[in-house]
């Protein structure tokens, strides 16, 4: 299967096109963008507030569509032009919107939109990056879109604060970073959580098997301390999801992330998200004093997102002090990098810790790694999933695979060593059972 076929499929521009054979829209930029203007002011004054303050509710979305057709049909005749549907649309994507990209954010297939300045829009569908025929007028077009995402939230973007993190309200991530930091223009990334994938979805697309998803998910009931390692869009998020969808209903979890995205079905679940600075440089809440916070509320297990900095220390240290089958995520490129990172994180708090006691801090607190990666056909697999054992007499911590990814066969298989923790496994009613990690016939 050709690239230009899958392209094609896809509804997407082939990589060799020339960007001078974009199709864009026939309108001058300016004069659109002085349409949209007059539009957007004509319909301030004709409709009632009620109406943009209810667009949830399809009988004002519908009304205030209606109007701002007819708008652009006025204004259209009022320059002497006969309105396509293709302005109209341009329009309205502006006004109930995000302009260009609208499209793409409704699209339920596409899971990362980057726009690399007003006139290059890149999409991730099926694990493969794309670049679409979209583009914005100008940089401002760009940055008026911007503003509609980190306005509503209270975030700013200019000169002098030219980062800034958001969501949408589906729960879309967003970054912004802009000129003089960016050289192509503003750039806007979005990370878009469309279905959410269940225990099944993982083994009918190949991340792992039925008999690996069945000893996660006695881990996940036997209480152990699993940490989910991988690369950026390796599948992090997804698979911490459907393990913590796996804590029994009887208990309380606490989620605490840097930016909501998980979504489990639980009838006990207390969600915490960090904060970032206000516009003056105030305010900011980080993970770390979440984990802390949350210790103080009855967990019965504790979910981080992602660990990042000192937060790895309290989230260890709440693991060996009671709070055992908790689970977090880290960005590693294999099991025992997980280790290192975590270990330089751990020292990363300020405590004054020798490199020994953070190590020791790991071993203990730590039973699993889960580690991800994403091939080179887009699907993201699980590799590795590895025993956390103690500090060997060189000082390592001891990582021992349970199961490998084999590239010839193209799944996980055992590699024949049985953990030990199947005394905490019997401690919480589960079984250790041997034939997991032995190569069926």
């Amino acid at each position: 299967m050709s690239e230009e076929y899958v392209r094609q499929k896809l509804g997407l521009a082939p990589l060799e096109r020339d960007r001078s054979a974009w199709s864009g829209p026939a309108e001058d930029p300016a004069q659109v963008a002085d349409m949209l203007v007059r539009v957007r002011a004509r319909l301030m004054s004709q409709l009632p507030a009620s109406v943009f303050q209810e667009l949830k509710r399809p009988e004002s979305r519908a009304r205030l569509e209606a109007a701002a057709k007819r708008a652009v049909e006025e204004e259209a005749r009022h320059l002497g032009r006969v309105v396509s549907p293709r302005l109209v649309e341009e329009v309205l994507s502006d006004l109930f919107g995000y302009g260009p990209i609208q499209p793409l954010v409704e699209d339920p297939e596409v899971t990362e939109i980057m726009v690399n300045g007003p006139e290059e829009v890149w999409v991730e569908k099926g694990g493969r990056l794309y670049r679409t025929e979209l583009r914005f007028r100008d940089a401002n077009h760009l940055l008026g879109v911007i503003e509609k995402i980190v306005g509503p939230i209270g975030r700013r973007v200019d000169e002098s604060s030219p980062l800034a993190d958001a969501r949408l309200p589906d729960g879309s991530r967003v970054n912004v970073i802009i000129p003089p930091l960016a050289l192509n223009g503003p750039c806007l990334t979005i990370r878009k959580f469309g279905q959410r994938l269940k225990a099944e979805d993982l083994v009918r697309l190949g991340t792992l098997g039925e008999r690996e998803l069945e000893f996660l998910g006695a881990c996940v009931r036997g209480r152990l301390n699993v940490l989910v390692s991988g690369g950026t869009g390796s599948g992090k998020t997804t698979l911490l999801n459907v393990l913590s969808g796996m804590i029994p209903a009887q208990e309380r979890v606490i989620t605490i992330e840097d930016s909501a995205e998980l979504w489990f079905e639980h009838p006990h679940w207390v969600r915490l998200e960090a904060r970032p600075p206000n516009i003056e440089g105030k305010g900011e809440v980080t993970i770390r004093q979440l984990v802390r916070n949350a210790l103080r509320m009855r967990p019965d297990r504790i979910v981080v997102g992602e660990v990042r900095t000192g937060e790895a220390l309290d989230m260890l240290q709440a693991m060996n002090t009671g709070h055992d089958g908790s689970l977090c995520t880290v960005h590693a490129n294999s099991p025992r990098d997980a280790i290192s990172r975590l270990e330089t994180m751990v020292l990363m708090a300020g405590e004054d810790l020798p490199h020994r006691a953070a190590r020791e801090q790991i071993a203990s607190a730590l039973d699993l790694i889960v580690h991800l990666a994403r091939l080179k056909d887009g699907s993201r697999k699980v590799m590795s999933i590895a025993e956390v054992g103690a500090v060997d007499p060189r000082g390592h911590v001891e990582v021992k695979e349970l199961f490998r990814f084999d590239l010839e066969s193209g799944r996980l298989r055992p590699t024949g060593h049985v953990p030990g923790f199947g005394e905490k496994f019997a401690l919480h009613g589960e079984e250790l059972r041997e034939e997991w990690f032995r190569e069926s016939e």
